[in-house]
């Protein structure tokens, strides 16, 4: 690993800029790594405030990259704190990665494996908790192709290609087990997304699709009158799910216990072959990116409401960290480039990251992408067997680059 002398410093409103690196725990469950040291006992009469058994609290984000190469199953965990590499069960012809922020969930045609990062964050509003403990294989779920698995602190929603969805207990998943909740009724077209103490759901109705809305218990409750029109994509911000639709997209937000939802069109006819229908973003973040067609990238501020469309090089992979920050674009001669969201103007350019075929195009499947947190974006080398982090503040300064042992065509980041 070629390491630059600047330390990753995770900038946050709530924790101290001071690194700390804390001991790993873990608890009793077998898929625990050899060399993560056994789990303690509280030896006070009271839990102290953030206690989670088996895990150890932290000053700041314990950020980690989950890497999978799905020729040859090969599953590696990079903790971006300490630079180890750990290997995980292999899963084989992976066709996508989620993850909730702490789980991972690799998506075959035979199932869904899902693997626990052991970083994660919780935020109460006013303070956050970072945990970092061991990382464990958990199990497979019973899924197939086009599987897709949203979450929240309650439950995980898992709903496949045909739309039908069922809930799992997350709180047994952080116990290292797997147990189903129920069925919701009927098909959804997309992902249901569990969101303010409910679940979000579009229900298939013709060519377009209505918003639908879900207690936990899997009973319809109140809905916004609302439909979204040949759906794709979804994102869940700080302003409320986000819902890529044919004219643009669909927030859907909640304030004092009603969901209301409103309509961010594109402002101008897009073709289907430029629509954002894959969204990246940081977590907690309120910008998002999706590559408009072959060469340009749209840009959603979703606090505005409004779409901005940048013109680029041919896109690989896009993201941004929002808030003033640039816009970056991974771009097929092998370079991250950043460009100004307001002039659309390049402003930082990096030299060649990647070393293998680099097809437009392939943004959300197998291949290169853009993970970006609160300091540092993290792009993934397959064939180089190399993970970059950029310093996305500093004109895209690569300040590590970390060699692993397979090729990562899969990549998600945890802890956040």
């Amino acid at each position: 690993m070629a390491i630059d002398p600047t330390v990753r410093r995770n900038v946050t409103p709530w924790a101290s800029a001071a690194l700390v690196l804390t001991a790993l725990l873990t608890t009793s469950c077998a898929g625990r790594t050899t060399d993560d040291p056994a789990p303690e006992t509280s030896s006070s009469a009271t839990t102290p405030h953030g206690y989670v058994e088996g895990a150890k609290e932290a000053a700041e984000q314990q950020s980690r990259l989950l890497l999978n190469d799905p020729g040859t199953g090969d599953s590696r965990v990079l903790d971006l704190i300490t630079g180890k590499v750990r290997a995980t069960a292999r899963v084989a012809g992976t066709e996508q990665l989620d993850t909730d922020g702490r789980f991972g969930f690799l998506h075959t045609a035979r199932g869904t494996h899902v693997l626990d990062s052991g970083a994660w964050t919780v935020d109460h509003g006013d303070h956050v908790h970072y945990y970092r403990a061991a990382t464990r294989d958990i199990g497979d779920l019973p899924t197939g192709p086009g599987t897709q698995v949203r979450s929240d602190a309650a439950v995980t929603a898992v709903t496949d290609e045909d739309g039908r969805t069922e809930l799992y207990d997350r709180k047994e998943l952080e116990k290292g087990g797997i147990s189903s909740l129920r069925a919701l009724p009927g098909a959804h077209a997309g992902a249901v997304i569990p969101y303010a103490e409910r679940l979000l759901a579009l229900t298939k109705r013709g060519g377009a699709a209505k918003v639908s809305v879900y207690d936990r218990e899997g009973e319809p409750v109140a809905s916004p009158d609302a439909e979204c029109e040949d759906p794709r994509g979804d994102a869940v911000t700080g302003r409320g799910v986000v819902l890529g639709c044919a004219d643009g997209a669909l927030l859907v937000s909640e304030e004092d216990g009603v969901l209301t939802a409103d309509r961010i069109p594109y402002g101008l006819d897009v073709p289907a072959s430029e629509r954002a229908v894959s969204f990246r973003y940081r977590p907690g973040g309120d910008t998002l990116t999706a590559p408009a067609g072959n060469e340009g990238v749209w840009v959603l501020d979703v606090t505005d409401r409004g779409w901005k469309r940048v013109s680029t090089g041919p896109v690989v992979a896009t993201g941004t960290a929002g808030e003033g920050s640039p816009l970056l674009v991974l771009e097929t001669d092998g370079s991250l480039h950043g460009y100004d969201v307001d002039t659309g103007e390049q402003v930082a350019r990096t030299g060649p990251l990647l070393t293998g075929p680099r097809p437009a195009g392939t943004t959300g499947g197998s291949g290169p992408v853009i993970e970006v947190d609160r300091s540092r974006a993290y792009v993934n080398d397959p064939d180089g067997k190399r993970v970059h982090e950029i310093d996305y503040n500093d004109d895209l300064r690569v300040a590590r680059t970390f060699d692993v042992d397979i090729e990562p065509h899969l990549m998600k980041e945890t802890g956040r």
